[in-house]
């Protein structure tokens, strides 16, 4: 564990000071500190995850040292990676803001039921359908999407939809969505 923490206190201290293409000297580095590329890979890629997850939940510096003071680190490397942190948050959320995927939004909604009420073969059926056209804006483009379903898919849908409405005023939800804005 001793090993450990102490690569990971140089790893960390070599991050600050380099910033940039950290991945590509891993096997130097490596060499230098004596141990393998994967365990310095490793510490690297925890890091990354540290940074990225603080980052992408906007956490305070008082929550960010919270969670760090878990992983028993001395006081100083601590304070480090607080100020790595600090350092890096506005960049690495652009960063994160820029891989998003671009998603869809609503436009407009347009349907119609259907009712088929005989066919050559049954003279007294009743098949009920709706049909949806929805348009959508993504990137300043319009598209449309044309669905059709059955009245009982359609009822099942809107339950689920209303079931996860529901499910969104709760706290918990409430306090995944605050911390990902």
């Amino acid at each position: 564990m001793a090993d450990e923490q102490e690569v990971i206190t140089k790893i960390i201290f070599y991050c600050s000071v380099r910033k940039h293409g950290v991945m590509d000297h891993i096997y130097s580095f490596s060499g230098k500190l004596s141990v393998s590329s994967d365990t310095v890979q490793h510490g690297v890629e925890g890091l990354i995850y540290l940074l990225t997850e603080s980052s992408k939940l906007m956490i305070s510096e008082l929550d960010f040292q919270d969670s760090v003071f878990v992983l028993g680190f001395p006081e100083e490397l601590n304070k480090l990676l607080l100020q790595l942190y600090l350092d890096n948050r506005k960049e690495i959320r652009t960063i994160l803001s820029e891989l998003a995927p671009d998603l869809p939004s609503y436009h407009s909604l347009e349907w119609r039921l259907d009712v088929q009420l005989a066919s050559r073969s049954l003279r007294q059926q009743i098949k009920p359908s709706v049909t949806i056209k929805l348009h959508l804006n993504q990137n300043g483009d319009h598209n449309t999407q044309v669905l059709q379903t059955d009245p009982a898919t359609l009822l099942h849908l809107v339950q689920q939809l209303e079931q996860a409405l529901e499910e969104m005023k709760t706290n918990h939800c409430r306090r995944v969505v605050r911390n990902i804005k």
